[in-house]
């Protein structure tokens, strides 16, 4: 059984439908936002320590990409919940589509930032060739797990179910 597209349901009609969605979504970032806000404190933290002054300005840049994105994603993350506080409870389909926007935008927020941060960090301890090795890994692994992989599960020959179960999908997609 497939969620049904969010430009067919109603805020009034579909209000239950739309509101397990929501709640699906806001326990999902429950979930992610701990850990994106550890990165970011770290992150925050960096510049104050003996070693930092050691980095060249290819490091400073990697740096302050991981540090911006890392920001970026903690506000894409937080914001399906300020949008739960904020925004017109009668909004029901607009605040589940900007949800899972920003989800999603945050979640490609957060692996700009560690793959910048593991280029940092890879490229200061084993050398710039190292860097790039470990950091083309570690973009395939995020590509091939958050993204090829999620569009093509129950697809023929994937050997994954060709429907999630009921309730599996509690965010829902617009």
């Amino acid at each position: 059984m497939r969620d049904a597209d969010l430009r067919e349901l109603d805020d009034l009609a579909d209000r239950d439908e739309l509101r397990r969605r929501y709640y699906g979504l806001l326990q999902e970032l429950r979930v992610v936002l701990p850990g994106v806000q550890v990165l970011l404190a770290f992150l925050l933290t960096a510049p104050f320590t003996d070693r930092f002054e050691q980095l060249d300005d290819a490091g400073r840049a990697a740096y302050t990409v991981a540090l911006a994105a890392s920001l970026g994603a903690v506000v894409c993350l937080l914001t399906p919940t300020v949008f739960h506080r904020v925004a017109l409870r009668t909004e029901r389909t607009a605040r589940l589509a900007w949800g899972v926007r920003l989800t999603l935008v945050g979640v490609s927020l957060l692996a700009v930032s560690l793959l910048a941060a593991l280029w940092c960090v890879v490229r200061y301890v084993y050398g710039t060739a190292a860097g790039w090795v470990f950091t083309g890994a570690g973009a395939v692994l995020v590509i091939s797990l958050w993204l090829v992989l999620p569009l093509t599960a129950g697809r023929a020959g994937t050997g994954g179910a060709a429907t999630p179960p009921p309730g599996s999908e509690p965010g829902g997609r617009p």
